[in-house]
This record gives C-alpha cells, structure tokens and sequence, in this order.
C-alpha cells in the first residue's frame, strides 16, 4: 500500500506527463511481465511517450482538472496510461507493436494481446479514441514508408510510359 506521500508524488509526476501530452492510450497491463512492462517504457521513451500505472480515480481527477471528458469508469480492470508529446500516430505504433510481439501463450488467441490496447484520447482534437481506432492507427507503416509507397505509386505509370516511348523509339529507328 502507497504512503499519502507516495501518492501526492505520483500525482504530480501524472500531472506533469499530462500537461505535455497531446494523447493518451489506455492499456491493460495485468499478466504481462515485468521485464516486458520495462522494455515498454524503453520504447515508448525513443518516441517522447512515458508509460504510467496510476488509479482510475486519481487519473480522472487529473483529467478532469483538465477538462477531458474520457470515461475510465467503463475499464473493469487496472489501466496503465501512455502520455505522448506527439499525436496518437506517433505512440500507437510503438504500442502495437509491444502488444503484438508479446509470446501468445499455447492455446491463447493470437491477439489477445493486442486487446489490451484499451482506447486512447486525443488531448488536441479533445475526443475519445476507441481501441480499434487506436489499432488501426498502430498498424499503419511509418511516414517515411507511406511517402515511398507514395512516390513508388506516382514514378510507376511515368516509369512506362518512359519505357514505351523508348520502345517506339527503337522501333522506328529499327
């Protein structure tokens, strides 16, 4: 059981992460080791993100103070919070990819450690982000990825249409 004191100091470390942050994930930690629960926070640390175990009632508190509307009454179990500096695009990934790389034990559902992805709020646009959205979020590949598939999608049809003027070239110098 946590000191009175212990308690104010936790509080004032969850206000400082959340008067930074631009989003929130919620997530499901029980069952998950804690050397994991430690490679999380390592992670999480390289995108501006920090992990934090708080109770519901204190985090509400906090968010209320702050005037976010997210309900974590409806979470029935111990929630862990991830406060980003980014938006959820910078922290989802990172998180899905934890979840998703956790060993599925035999005879366990391969996601069912994506589902402790709990949901997520968007502290800027000031709306609560379902578990699904926050996972389709963390699925998506990087920027630096999509502006590839992007430009290899726009240098394709300019790529043959080069390759069949050179064609036609050929052919009539042929």
């Amino acid at each position: 059981m946590k000191t009175k004191a212990q308690k104010g100091e936790e509080l004032k470390k969850a206000k400082a992460l959340l008067d930074k942050s631009e989003s929130l994930i919620f997530a499901d930690f029980t069952k998950i080791k804690a050397e994991d629960v430690r490679k999380l926070r390592m992670e999480l640390k390289k995108s501006g993100a920090n992990f934090l175990v708080i109770k519901k009632r204190l985090l509400g508190l906090l968010m209320k103070e702050k005037g976010i509307t997210a309900d974590l009454a409806k979470f029935k179990i111990s929630v862990g919070t991830i406060f980003a500096e980014g938006g959820t695009d910078t922290v989802a990934g990172p998180a899905y990819k934890f979840f998703s790389g956790l060993e599925v034990p035999e005879g366990g559902a391969k996601d069912m450690w994506t589902k402790k992805i709990l949901g997520g709020y968007d502290v800027k646009g000031n709306e609560e982000m379902e578990a699904s959205q926050v996972i389709a979020i963390g699925t998506l590949p990087s920027r630096e990825v999509l502006l590839a598939q992007l430009l290899g999608t726009i240098a394709g049809p300019v790529r043959a249409f080069m390759y069949l003027l050179d064609q036609k070239s050929k052919e009539s110098a042929g």
